[in-house]
C-alpha cells in the first residue's frame, strides 16, 4: 500500500493550499527532478564532447541517463532513445523526415481521438510528399475506438498509423496492442503517442512491438523534455535533418543542436523517483520472472504497479460522483465495471455552464482544472462541441488524495445548486 503522505513530502507544489487537478496538462516537478537540474548546473555545465573533465561528466550524465530511459520503456538498447524539447517537437523531425521515403499518393493513418500532436504533423507531412490522409474514428457514447473503422483504414493499406496508447481528452486506454498488431498485419508502421499513458502505467515497447512510442517528461513529475523510443533498424535508416558535423548515427541524428542537459539531469533524478516508489511500495510479485529483467526495470515495473493500484480508488472515487451529478455528463469510458479501461483523466460537461465558467470558479475554489479542447481538438469536433467551449477535465494523479476528490466533487455540486453562470 502507498504512504500518500511520504509521496506528497516530495513533491515542493504540494505544500502550496492548492488542488492540482491540471495534471493531464503537465504534473507537478518531484524532488529528485529539481535536484538534477541543480546537480548539473552546479557539477558540470558544460557542452558535448569536449576533452576536459566536466564535458566528460555531461556526457556521462546523458549516457546513464538514456540507459535508464530505455529500461524504463524496456527498448533493446539505450540508442533507440532519443531526446528532443517535447513530444510535439520530436513528432515533427520524424514525420518530415520519415514520410519524405514515402512514394506520392501513399496513405497515413491518424485517429480523431488523437492530441493534434500526433495528428497535424503526419497530416502536413503527407500534404508535403503527395500522400493521403485516412481517419479513424472513435465511438462518440462510449469514448472507445472504433476498430472497424480501424480495420476500414488499414484496408487500404497505409504506410504509417498514428495512434494514441490513451486519449488525453477522454481517458479511454486504446487497446493499443491489438492495434499494432493490426497495422502490422495490414504492413503498416504504428507510432504510439504514449504522453497520457505514461504517468499511469508501465510501458513495454518490446512487449507492445512498436515502431515508435514517443512521451513527454513533464507529464510524469519530470522535466520539460521530449523522450522518443525508434527501433534502431529504422532510426538507422531515416534520412535526418541535421548539420553537418552532427553523428550520423542514431539517436544523435535526430537531437539536433545544443541539448539540454539540464533537463536530461532532471529526468534521470524524476527516474530515481520511480525506482524509489518501486523500491518503497512495489509488489514483489511483478510477474517479471528470475533474472529476466535489469533490476531498474524491475523497480520501474513494480513503481507504475503501485501507481495503479493507488489510482484505481482515485478513479472509482471520481467516476462514482461525477456519475451521480446531476447535470453532469460524462465524455469517454464510464462503467464502474471497468475502471481498468480508463485513465483518471476525466472530461465532461455542466448543464447551464460553460466549460470556462467553470474552471473560473474551479480556480476560486483552489482547484486547478483545463477547459477548452486540450488540443485535442478532433475529439472536440467529432463530439460537437468545439463551438461551444469544449470541455472541462480533471485529471488527479497519485499525488492526489481522496479528500481531493471530495472537496472537487463538494464544489461541483455546490455550483449545480447555483442559477447557472453566463
Amino acid at each position: 500500500m502507498m504512504d500518500i503522505n511520504r509521496v506528497r513530502s516530495l513533491f515542493p507544489a504540494l505544500e502550496r493550499p492548492r488542488v492540482f487537478f491540471d495534471n493531464p496538462g503537465g504534473t507537478q516537478a518531484v524532488r529528485h527532478c529539481l535536484e538534477g537540474y541543480q546537480h548539473y548546473l552546479t557539477t558540470c555545465n558544460a557542452n558535448h564532447g569536449g576533452e576536459f573533465i566536466t564535458s566528460r561528466e555531461s556526457d556521462a550524465m546523458v549516457d546513464e541517463a538514456r540507459a535508464a530511459a530505455a529500461d524504463l520503456l524496456n527498448a533493446s538498447r539505450p540508442d533507440e532513445i532519443v531526446f528532443g524539447l517535447n513530444m510535439t517537437s520530436l513528432t515533427y523531425i520524424i514525420s518530415r523526415a520519415l514520410v519524405r521515403t514515402f512514394e506520392p499518393g501513399e496513405k497515413i493513418a491518424v485517429t480523431r481521438m488523437d492530441h493534434d500532436a500526433n495528428i497535424s504533423p503526419w497530416v502536413q507531412a503527407a500534404e508535403e510528399n503527395g500522400c493521403e490522409v485516412l481517419w479513424v474514428d472513435f465511438d462518440k457514447r462510449s469514448g472507445t475506438l472504433n476498430l472497424d473503422s480501424l480495420l476500414a483504414a488499414l484496408d487500404k493499406k497505409p504506410r504509417l498509423l498514428a495512434a494514441g496508447y490513451a486519449s488525453n481528452a477522454l481517458g479511454t486506454i486504446n487497446p493499443i496492442g491489438r492495434v499494432i498488431q493490426m497495422a502490422h498485419a495490414a504492413g503498416a508502421l504504428v507510432y504510439v503517442d504514449a504522453v497520457q499513458f505514461a504517468p499511469h502505467g508501465s510501458i513495454d515497447v518490446r512487449a507492445l512491438d512498436c515502431d515508435f512510442l514517443v512521451c513527454s517528461a513533464y507529464k510524469f513529475f519530470g522535466p520539460h523534455l521530449g523522450i522518443l523510443y525508434g527501433r534502431y533498424d529504422l532510426l538507422e535508416q531515416i534520412p535526418a535533418f541535421r548539420v553537418r558535423p552532427a553523428p550520423a548515427l542514431p539517436p544523435g541524428k535526430f537531437e539536433t543542436g545544443t541539448a539540454q542537459f539540464e533537463a536530461i539531469s532532471a529526468l534521470k533524478g524524476t527516474l530515481d523517483y520511480f525506482q524509489w516508489l518501486g523500491s518503497e511500495f512495489g509488489q514483489k510479485d511483478d510477474g517479471l520472472g528470475e533474472g529476466a529483467v535489469s533490476e531498474r526495470r524491475r523497480l520501474f515495473v513494480r513503481a507504475m504497479g503501485a501507481i495503479q493500484a493507488y489510482e484505481q480508488t482515485i478513479i472509482a472515487a471520481m467516476l462514482h460522483g461525477l456519475l451521480s451529478m446531476p447535470g453532469v455528463r460524462i465524455y469517454g469510458p464510464a462503467d464502474m465495471e471497468d475502471l481498468e479501461g480508463r485513465v483518471p483523466t476525466f472530461s465532461f460537461t455542466v448543464e447551464g455552464w460553460t466549460p470556462r465558467a467553470v474552471a473560473r470558479r474551479m480556480d476560486e475554489a483552489g482547484i486547478n482544472v483545463w477547459n477548452g479542447n486540450f488540443y485535442a481538438l478532433a475529439v472536440t469536433q467529432h463530439l460537437g462541441l468545439e463551438e461551444s467551449g469544449g470541455l472541462v477535465r480533471v485529471g488527479p494523479v497519485h499525488y492526489n488524495t481522496l479528500q481531493e476528490v471530495e472537496r472537487f466533487l463538494d464544489t461541483l455540486k455546490g455550483m449545480r445548486a447555483e442559477s447557472p453562470a453566463a
